[in-house]
């Protein structure tokens, strides 16, 4: 079925997404700051957008729960938002993401587009009945299935975090952990929801990484080397840190290196 990625509301909020990880890798302030703006003035709480975000996020975030009922309450919200409103918010931010970034913003790569444009397809009033039930069962089976992942990290004999970080920052632009990708969502969702999430995701992440490093750091081939050990302790010091630290960009960098840090300890 024809589908306009310009008209899905979850396309345009993951795009946008994309664009500020980027904006924050090269340091390309001025994009980064542009971004923030645009999602601020149109995905602001109870906006059109907003809640249309919502609905989309509630079925293809859905962590452990019944993604049948969820389907179903994210069919109802979705319903009680004003579609004369939603069209015109979503007119008035291709608007202006063309004016501000460029239309090549609507160009990048979603990983999960697939999935968006089924939910779009489902919730729109112009797909017929029995299309509307053939693509949730097709949501359901693909929301269902089980992901393997498959780890097969070699352990490394001498990491130095200074290194590291180096080559995180040169690299990691396009080789996102999971983790990693969690986490950026996370920041950029911040700005619309006044950092509810981005805390408590923060919060579970670093006691997370704090109980691997510590257990990795117990390891002979950090404890055989002083400089690896040296540097692992004060990265679980930074970690510790964090409880009286404001939530920045400084902060977002030292846990997303560290995530890969300790992936590459396991």
């Amino acid at each position: 079925m024809k589908h306009n990625k310009k008209r899905n509301t979850a396309f345009i909020f993951e795009a946008l997404v994309r664009h500020m990880t980027d904006s924050i890798v090269t340091g390309d302030l001025k994009r980064r700051d542009t971004v923030i703006r645009i999602i601020r003035e149109h995905f602001k709480s109870n906006s059109p957008l907003k809640r249309d975000l919502d609905c989309y996020r509630s079925i293809y975030e859905n962590k452990n729960l019944d993604i049948s009922k969820i389907i179903t309450e994210a069919k109802i919200s979705n319903r009680l938002i004003d579609p004369t409103g939603l069209f015109k918010a979503q007119t008035n931010i291709i608007h202006d993401i063309n004016k501000s970034i460029g239309p090549a913003t609507f160009n990048v790569f979603v990983p999960n587009y697939k999935t968006l444009a089924t939910i779009s397809q489902m919730f729109s009033d112009k797909t017929s009945p029995k299309d509307k039930v053939l693509l949730e069962t097709q949501l359901v089976q693909t929301l269902s299935a089980k992901k393997e992942t498959v780890s097969n990290m070699k352990p490394i004999d001498n990491l130095v975090y200074t290194s590291f970080v180096k080559k995180f920052n040169s690299e990691y632009g396009g080789k996102l952990l999971d983790e990693q990708k969690a986490l950026l969502t996370n920041y950029i969702t911040s700005f619309v929801d006044n950092a509810v999430e981005l805390k408590i995701y923060l919060n579970e992440e670093v006691a997370r990484l704090k109980a691997e490093l510590s257990e990795a750091s117990k390891k002979d081939v950090i404890q055989s080397d002083s400089v690896l050990s040296e540097k692992t302790q004060k990265v679980l010091q930074k970690l510790e840190n964090m409880k009286q630290t404001t939530i920045d960009e400084s902060v977002l960098r030292t846990v997303l290196s560290t995530q890969k840090l300790v992936r590459e300890l396991a």
